[in-house]
Parts: structure tokens; sequence; C-alpha cells
């Protein structure tokens, strides 16, 4: 039985690689976003409010990111039926709103990206151009 186990974890210098390319796409798109980076344990790694952004998108976008990292799906996964419902008994902190996506690299769950201010494709287009890159599976 193995009591300790060796496992990938995503770097400040991922995570800031994440976030530059995030916005970056943001801005080629035209749409401010708020973007937030968690790790696997749902801790923030990294987060902005690009200037022009809702201040509201960055706690949406933390949910997110959150709820990405801990059912390793996206967002949308979350059946339509019951996204009220868990999102009123977890306080918001899990939602099944478009834009927030798992963060896997060679098959291991890393963590979450969330993103928000903008239409659920738009969020979910820098949320993807997040994941490339750290060469994310996407």
């Amino acid at each position: 039985m193995n009591l300790v186990e060796t496992s990938m974890q995503l770097t400040h210098r991922g995570a800031l690689a994440m976030i530059v390319a995030a916005v970056g796409k943001a801005e080629e798109i035209g749409q401010p976003q708020c973007v937030v980076i968690v790790d696997a344990s749902g801790v923030a790694l990294a987060e902005i409010r690009m200037s022009g952004a809702k201040f509201l998108s960055l706690k949406s976008a933390k949910a997110k990111a959150r709820t990405a990292a801990s059912i390793g799906a996206k967002t949308t996964s979350i059946p339509e039926a019951v996204r009220p419902l868990i999102g009123l008994a977890t306080d918001g902190n899990v939602t099944g709103l478009e834009g927030g996506l798992p963060i896997v690299v060679d098959g291991h769950l890393l963590g979450g990206i969330g993103v928000g201010s903008g239409s659920g494709d738009q969020d979910t287009e820098v949320a993807r151009a997040g994941l490339a890159a750290i060469g994310a599976d996407l």
C-alpha cells in the first residue's frame, strides 16, 4: 500500500502564462474578460479583471474555474436541470455556466480555468487560449 504518491501541479509560471494567453485572446476578440486559474483543490493561483470587464464576472469566473477543477470537466457538463439547485446549495460556488474548463496535462487534472464577462462562446474561446499556452489537453 502506497502512503505517498507523486503528483503534477500547475506552477505560478504556468498560471501566469495562461493568464497572458487568455488576455491576449480577449484583446484579439475585443471582449474584456475576468480570468481565474485555480489549482486542483480550487485555490486561486492567478486572476485578473481586465479593464472594462464586468466586476461581478470575477465571481462567476472563479466559480467556473473551481467547478471545472472539482468535476474534471467543462462546466456545461453539469445537467441543465440541476444547475439552479446546485448553485443555490453551494452558495454560487458551483455553476453550469459556459466558460469553465479543466486544466488537464498528460491525463492529470491540475486545476481549472474560468472566464467571464463575454458571451458563453467568447468565455470558452478565451479559456481555450489559456489552456493552449501550457499545452493542456483541449
